[in-house]
C-alpha cells in the first residue's frame, strides 16, 4: 500500500486471469456505478452486481494525489459510523507482506478478524493502483452487513501505522482525512435505457461555494423558448459534475414552480435558506429530476414521458444542489448541475407523479426522545378505486422523502388484503442522500388496491414534539411515485381524523393535566405536552394505528374526489407477506486457484 509495489501484485498476474475469465462469462448479469469516497476526489469507488450470484464486485482506485497508506478499510455499517462497522481490510505488515482480510470493528472502532472470511477474490492491480474483492449481499456470517436495496453506507479508513497484525487495529483514531463515509445505492438496476433526446443542460455557473460544511444552493432558470411553446416529453436525466468536484456535489434537485401560467418568478441565485430569498420561489417545489451520488442515469420505460413545458404551464424551473465541504475550502468553483433529455415527439404515455403517505399537516406529530418511532400514511382502496383507470397504473420509480429525524421509509401494497411485494423499501434511509430511484420491477397498481406508507424517525436528541409540516425542522413521510399512465389522481394521503385528535387533546387536557388550549391548533397542543415519558409516546402511537384517519384524495387541479373522506376506518392487511428468507452463499471459500496461492504465497 505504500508507494513502493505492493507485493502481492504478483496475485494479481495469476488472479487476473482467472477473474477476467467470469467477467467474459457473465458480464450481462451485471450493473456497473461509481462515486467518490473523498472530498478531494482522490479514492474512486467502482462497483458492479451480480444478481444472479448475489453478490457485489467492488475496485477501490486509488489517485497520484491520494497520500500514501500501508493499511486501508472499506466497508460499511448502519450509519457511516465506523464503530461497530463490516469492513474488508489490506494491510501491509511491518516485514513488507500484504495481507486482506475480513474484520469487524466493535464499539470503539478497533478490529477484530471475523472467523469467517467473506471478503473474497481480494488483489491489488498496480497498473490501475487499484484493490479488488467480492463480497455476497449476505454471507449470512452475524458478523457482516446485509447489502440490501436502498440507501447504504460505504465507509472507508486508512493509515501510514506499520502492523504486526491487524487486530486491535483503531479506525476511529484516524485524523479526519484520514476516514469517511459515503451513501450509495450499491443495487443499481440494469438495463437502462440507452435512448436520448435533445439536451437541456440546467448548471450553476462558475459558483464560488461557500466554505461551510454544509451549503444548499437555489438557481431560478426560464425555461427556453421552445419548450415553452409545446409540451416536451422528459424521457432521461443525469448529473453533469465539474471535473474535479465529484466529491463537493452531494445530491441535486431540479424543482418546476407551480405557479399561474404567466406568473414571473425572480431569477434568483443564492442560499436556498437565505433571509432574502424571495418567498414566492418556494412555489418551485414540484420535483422533475432528482440525482444523488453514485447514482446512474434516469431513463422512463420506451413508452413513456414526464411532461414538461407549453403554454399551459409556468416557465420555470429551480436547480438546487447541495454542497458537502467538510475541510471548509474556499477556492471551490462549481458549474454542477442536471441535463435533461427531451423530446418533442410524446411518447404513447405521459408519465405523472403521484404523492402518497402522510399529508403535509400539524395533525401528525412525533414525541421528543424517540429513537424508532413510526408514522404510517394510507392510500386507501376507496381512493384508488375512483382514481385509477380500470387497467391500473405502473409505477417505475419512487422517492422516498422524509426531513431531518427519518431513519427508515417504505412502501406496502395489498389488493383484497393480500399483501404484495414491497413497492420501495430504505430502511437506512437519509434525508442527506434524496434521488428518484427505478424500481427493480415494474409495479402495477389497480382500482382497489391498498398502499401503506411508513416512516421511522430518531428523535432521541429532542425533547419537545417534532411537528408534521412544510418546514425543513418539521416532519414528512410521502413516496413520490413515478409512473404511467399519467390520471387524475395526484394525491392519496391520509392523517389522524379530526374527532380522534380532539379527543386525544381533551384527554391529556383533563387527566394528564397538560396546558392545551381547544382554540389552539394541533401544533401548539403538541409542543404543550411535555415531557415526553413512554407512557405518554406509546399513547400517541395507539391514537395513530387505532383511530379513524381523515383523507386527501385529491385531484390534480387540488380538489378533492367527490365523496366523505373524514372519519374512515384503516384498511386492514389480512394476510400479509412471508418473512422474507435469507439466501446464503452456497460456498463462503475463495476460490480454490486464489487459496492454492495464498497457500504458496504464506510459505514462501
Amino acid at each position: 500500500m505504500a508507494s513502493r509495489c505492493i507485493s502481492v501484485i504478483f496475485v494479481s498476474l495469476i488472479c487476473y486471469h482467472y477473474v477476467s475469465s467470469i467477467n467474459n462469462q457473465t458480464e450481462h448479469r451485471f450493473a456497473e456505478s461509481v462515486s467518490v469516497l473523498d472530498s478531494n476526489g482522490a479514492l474512486l469507488l467502482k462497483w458492479k452486481v451480480d444478481y444472479l450470484d448475489r453478490k457485489v464486485r467492488f475496485q477501490l482506485i486509488i489517485s497520484d494525489k491520494a497520500p500514501e497508506a500501508n493499511w486501508f478499510a472499506l466497508g460499511f455499517s448502519n450509519r457511516g459510523e465506523l464503530e461497530n462497522s463490516d469492513v474488508c481490510l489490506v494491510w501491509t505488515d511491518y516485514k513488507g507482506r500484504d495481507h486482506f482480510e475480513d474484520m469487524h470493528a466493535d464499539a470503539e472502532g478497533r478490529l477484530t478478524p471475523d472467523e469467517q472470511q467473506d471478503c473474497e477474490t481480494f488483489y491489488v492491480d498496480s497498473k490501475s493502483r487499484s484493490v479488488l474483492f467480492e463480497r455476497y449481499f449476505d454471507t449470512c456470517d452475524d458478523n457482516d452487513y446485509v447489502i440490501e436495496d436502498g440507501t447504504v453506507h460505504v465507509i472507508w479508513a486508512r493509515g501510514v501505522d506499520k502492523l504486526f497484525s491487524s487486530k486491535g487495529l483503531c479506525l476511529t483514531c484516524t485524523e479526519s482525512q484520514d476516514r469517511g463515509f459515503i451513501r450509495v445505492r450499491l443495487l443499481t438496476p440494469t438495463n437502462i435505457s440507452k435512448y436520448s433526446g435533445q439536451q437541456l443542460r440546467i448548471t450553476n455557473d462558475n459558483l464560488k461555494v461557500p466554505n461551510s460544511d454544509t451549503t444548499y444552493w437555489c438557481k431560478v432558470v426560464k425555461l427556453p423558448e421552445f419548450i415553452n411553446q409545446n409540451v416536451h416529453h422528459i424521457i432521461k436525466f443525469e448529473s453533469v459534475i465539474t471535473k474535479g468536484n465529484e466529491g463537493l456535489v452531494h445530491h441535486m434537485e431540479l424543482f418546476y414552480c407551480d405557479a399561474d401560467p404567466q406568473q414571473d418568478i425572480p431569477y434568483y441565485n443564492g442560499n436556498c435558506f437565505a433571509n432574502n430569498r424571495p418567498e414566492i420561489t418556494k412555489l418551485c417545489s414540484k420535483v422533475r429530476a432528482a440525482w444523488a451520488m453514485g447514482a446512474p442515469p434516469f431513463a422512463y420505460p420506451e413508452e413513456a414521458g414526464l411532461p414538461i413545458g407549453g403554454p399551459n404551464s409556468n416557465k420555470y424551473v429551480m436547480l438546487e444542489v447541495h454542497y458537502n465541504n467538510p475541510e471548509l475550502k474556499n477556492d471551490w468553483v462549481d458549474s454542477s448541475g442536471i441535463i435533461l433529455h427531451l423530446t418533442p415527439n410524446r411518447r404513447r404515455f405521459d408519465a405523472a407523479i403521484m404523492e402518497i403517505g402522510l399529508e403535509y399537516t400539524d395533525k401528525m406529530a412525533i414525541p421528543g426522545g424517540q429513537e424508532a418511532f413510526p408514522l404510517t400514511g394510507y392510500c386507501i382502496p376507496q381512493c384508488t378505486g375512483v382514481g385509477l383507470p380500470e387497467n391500473g397504473i405502473v409505477v417505475f420509480g419512487s422517492q422516498l422523502h422524509t426531513h431531518l429525524t427519518g431513519i427508515a421509509v417504505w412502501t406496502r401494497h395489498s389488493r383484497q388484503g393480500v399483501e404484495l411485494p414491497v413497492l420501495n423499501k430504505d430502511v437506512h434511509y437519509s434525508t442527506h442522500f434524496q434521488e428518484i430511484r427505478i424500481l427493480h420491477r415494474p409495479v402495477k397498481i389497480l382500482p382497489g388496491d391498498f398502499l401503506e406508507t411508513t416512516c421511522i424517525y430518531n428523535t432521541v436528541d429532542k425533547q419537545n414534539a417534532t411537528i408534521g409540516g412544510h418546514a425543513i425542522t418539521d416532519e414528512m413521510c410521502v413516496n413520490y411515485m413515478h409512473y404511467y399512465p399519467a390520471t387524475e389522481l395526484e394525491v392519496c394521503k391520509s392523517a389522524v381524523s379530526n374527532l380522534a385528535l380532539e379527543n386525544y387533546f381533551k384527554f391529556e387536557h383533563r387527566w394528564d393535566n397538560m396546558p392545551i388550549s381547544y382554540l389552539s391548533p394541533p401544533r401548539a397542543n403538541y409542543l404543550s405536552i411535555k415531557p415526553w415519558t413512554p407512557l405518554r409516546a406509546s399513547a400517541l402511537n395507539a391514537l395513530y394505528t387505532e383511530s379513524p384517519i381523515s383523507m386527501q384524495c385529491n385531484k390534480s387541479d387540488g380538489n378533492r374526489f367527490q365523496g366523505d373522506w373524514e372519519g374512515l376506518p384503516i384498511p386492514k392487511i389480512t394476510l400479509p407477506l412471508p418473512q422474507e428468507q435469507r439466501i446464503c452463499p452456497k460456498n463462503q471459500k475463495r476460490s480454490n486457484k486464489v487459496m492454492a496461492y495464498n497457500d504458496y504465497f504464506y510459505s514462501n
